[in-house]
């Protein structure tokens, strides 16, 4: 089995299916050995900032030698985004072997139900993979995302020893109705015994989330309470920034990342480090910490991706997201005009999302994510166009996000920028154009220990001779010589 083929096999179990209970990927889980309870993690659910965390978190650990497994959803480019150690994506071929592993064991799992549409689903068969990678490398903590909500979300079979609550408020209309309804499901996450690090929250939310420390015989570490932002200041690339855990303070962190939620998500994520590393936080040093920081990235969330005109691509999909977003661009970027490219998802809060930008695009356009689930063009530019009634903003539309670029490149001038927004597809269409997937180096293996066999040990050499090869190429011929 090739990646081509783990992939197409994979996605017939359905990417947009779920079923809420745990018993397939407890099944599994049993079946392998419970890899998942091998390594400790931190487990981090929320509405919006769940990615951010979950990356900071990785290379924080990177900073201090630690390697973690990490687990993300959903991806942008390629599926390979969702499982990396140390920062590295799982290459092609150790995605198919691991699938090709797993298979069996999810074919076992399939013919024990009774009901074959109660079959694995597609998430629940890569938080598997998930678990056995990171357990075979081995690694020494598993960062992992939570997919939806939290309780009967496939990673909720983890140790869970630091529990991490980003803002909680609306998205997905299966998990409640109001922001502590939603609350009640993403607090399943956690942990007899385990430290909770939550964002600052909405009283309801907060009482939800104190009920379940307590039940939990928890420890609570809450936002502007025990760690927090001491100051923030707009940055090139980015912005610096003071974090504050408990007693502790490291200053004039560069942040490359926009916007004051990114901010608090950073101190956010110092805290579960923390917490993560007991006593051992003492020890690293502030510019350890730093360099911690200055190594994250985190593709579609105000990433800059073109100049000229400055294209800013961000996967804001509910009015949550949104309004953060639109505040972050008011406050890092001086653009003369923005340009709106904008297409979400059906079962979105379309009029919350839209209206956020209300006041900050001066052209808007709506287009279509490739998406089974997108909202329709026709949906979609009905309600933009009565967001922006009688403001004078034109709203037109366009059938693909790489139509709608076009005429958003077309209307901008100088000093003029770009979002793409709306859903995580429409930014991953966009960075398709922008970035494409480039998979050279994936494979290579970094020290004898990795090398497998021939194939490995030669794509190690290719890639080197490349490197230097490109380093000649870069530095001119010798002026000695």
């Amino acid at each position: 089995m090739d990646f081509a083929e783990a992939v197409a096999d994979l996605q017939q179990r359905g990417s947009g299916r779920m079923i809420p209970d745990l018993d397939r990927i407890t099944r599994i889980a049993d079946l392998l050995g419970n890899p998942q309870r091998s390594y400790p993690t931190v487990h981090v659910t929320g509405t919006n900032g769940k990615t951010s965390v979950t990356r900071t978190v990785t290379s924080l650990c990177g900073a201090v030698g630690l390697a973690a497994g990490t687990y993300t959803s959903p991806h942008l480019q390629t599926i390979r985004e969702r499982l990396s150690v140390a920062g590295i994506r799982i290459g092609e071929r150790t995605f198919a072997d691991v699938y090709a592993d797993l298979r069996p064991i999810l074919e076992l799992v399939d013919a024990e139900l009774e009901d074959p549409r109660d079959s694995v689903t597609y998430f629940e068969a890569l938080t598997a993979m998930a678990y056995w990678w990171f357990a075979d490398k081995p690694v020494d903590v598993g960062v992992f995302e939570v997919g939806m909500g939290g309780r009967w979300d496939a990673t909720n079979l983890v140790r869970g020893d630091v529990a991490v609550l980003t803002p909680i408020d609306l998205d997905h209309r299966e998990l409640g109705a109001t922001p502590a309804e939603v609350a009640g499901e993403k607090v399943g996450i956690i942990k007899e015994g385990s430290v909770v690090v939550s964002a600052r929250q909405r009283d309801d939310v907060l009482a939800v989330i104190r009920g379940a420390v307590a039940e939990a015989g928890a420890t609570l570490l809450l936002e502007d309470e025990d760690f927090g932002v001491t100051a923030q200041s707009v940055a090139v690339g980015g912005q610096v920034v003071s974090l504050r855990v408990g007693d502790r303070v490291v200053e004039d962190v560069l942040l490359p990342l926009f916007g004051e939620h990114q901010a608090s998500n950073a101190a956010i994520s110092l805290a579960a480090f923390a917490a993560f590393t007991g006593d051992g936080f003492a020890t690293f040093s502030d510019d350890l910490l730093r360099q911690g920081f200055g190594a994250v990235s985190v593709p579609g969330r105000l990433e800059v991706v073109h100049r000229e005109p400055t294209v800013v691509l961000d996967g804001a999909h509910n009015p949550h997201g949104a309004r953060a977003a639109a505040a972050a661009l008011s406050e890092s970027f001086e653009f003369r005009n923005l340009i709106l490219v904008l297409g979400t998802l059906d079962d979105k809060d379309l009029d919350g999302i839209v209206t956020a930008y209300r006041g900050h695009a001066s052209h808007v356009v709506v287009t279509t994510p490739p998406s089974p689930r997108a909202a329709s063009l026709e949906r979609l530019l009905d309600v933009a166009t009565g967001v922006w009634a009688g403001t004078g903003v034109i709203v037109e539309s366009a059938a693909t996000v790489a139509e709608a670029l076009d005429k958003a490149a077309g209307v901008a001038g100088a000093g003029d920028g770009v979002l793409v927004t709306g859903s995580l597809y429409t930014v991953g269409a966009a960075r398709d154009i922008y970035l494409p997937v480039d998979d050279l180096g994936d494979d290579v293996v970094y020290g004898p220990d990795d090398i497998d066999d021939d194939e490995d040990e030669a794509s190690f050499n290719e890639a080197l001779e490349r490197m230097l090869d490109r380093v000649d190429d870069e530095q001119g011929p010798d002026e000695d010589t």
